[in-house]
């Protein structure tokens, strides 16, 4: 299974809950929701974009940056939830295009800890992932994402790494926080296996959890294990030159997201099988949504 040893930083906003309120319709009612945000376009500061059911503002220039993805340091505020015509928010159940019935029939064999209202509540903290541009390119992104998870864990079968072997290599002492739950604690774990204390921390930071003193959660909580795939999946490049999810995104195909995982080990005739077992699950998994897998299957 692969090993991540990139950085990244995302910040990841808590929603906390509130009494129940009588007011009138009319004051409870959302603003409308202003135009689509496009990749394509540029957009330049107080700009206004809808994207997951929310308004978004834009603080200064910029093309190509997704909503949502990149927190409090990045270039669009958010404006709170819209009405009126904006895309169904892909970070809720409904929102989904995966259907739970779907996602058992990709999984058969899954271990009960994978839940699929686990994703569903990850997605919560990566509203762009599978809410971005067609309903067909939502579809080959979740798609993509699954067949690599399905790659990496044999089916969403192990959540742990199986190579024990290797355990006590996966911690750096060199950095300055150093290995605070012990030499053999960061083998690698969940959906796209993380490993190394180095990216533990840079995925708790990002999702606001210790992750550094406690890695064990990562195989203890079913949103926290799929939240670190989707934090590698929507902001790690990897050994790739993009993060998997602009690699669906802006047409570079399901290849450039098995570059951007494991491309120094399998692509550029690395290890061709293993390629060929992620492209037969992707083109499986399409299939079952009811979409082309579209063009670069390979890397």
């Amino acid at each position: 299974m692969s090993k991540l040893r990139t950085l990244g930083v995302l910040a990841v906003a808590l929603v906390a809950g509130v009494a129940a309120l009588v007011v009138p319709a009319s004051a409870s009612a959302a603003p409308a929701c202003a135009a689509a945000w496009s990749s394509s376009a540029v957009y330049v500061g107080n700009n206004v974009v809808s994207y997951g059911s929310h308004n978004w503002r834009a603080k200064w220039w910029t093309q190509g940056e997704q909503p949502g993805t990149t927190g409090q340091w990045g270039v669009w505020e958010d404006k709170g939830t819209c009405g009126g015509g904006g895309d169904p928010d892909p970070g809720t159940p409904g929102g989904f295009v995966v259907s739970e019935a779907q996602f058992n029939q990709m999984f058969p064999n899954r271990n009960p800890f994978y839940t699929y209202s686990g994703l569903t509540t990850a997605m919560q903290a990566f509203p762009a992932f599978a809410g971005t541009g067609s309903d067909t390119l939502k579809k080959q992104e979740a798609a993509a994402f699954l067949a690599n998870v399905s790659h990496e864990t044999g089916g969403l079968y192990y959540i742990v790494e199986q190579n024990t072997a290797n355990y006590p290599h996966y911690c750096d002492a060199s950095q300055p926080y150093g290995c605070p739950a012990g030499q053999a604690a960061y083998y690698g774990r969940g959906p796209i296996q993380l490993s190394w204390n180095f990216n533990y921390k840079a995925a708790g930071d990002a999702l606001g959890i210790n992750l550094l003193a406690d890695p064990y959660q990562v195989e203890r909580n079913a949103a926290v294990a799929w939240k670190t795939a989707l934090w590698y999946w929507m902001t790690q490049n990897g050994p790739g030159t993009m993060t998997a999810h602009n690699a669906m995104v802006n047409g570079r195909g399901f290849g450039e997201t098995i570059r951007s995982i494991n491309g120094s080990l399998e692509c550029n005739g690395g290890n061709p099988a293993q390629v060929q077992s992620r492209v037969d699950r992707y083109r499986a998994f399409t299939t079952t949504l009811g979409v082309d897998p579209g063009a670069n299957l390979y890397c």
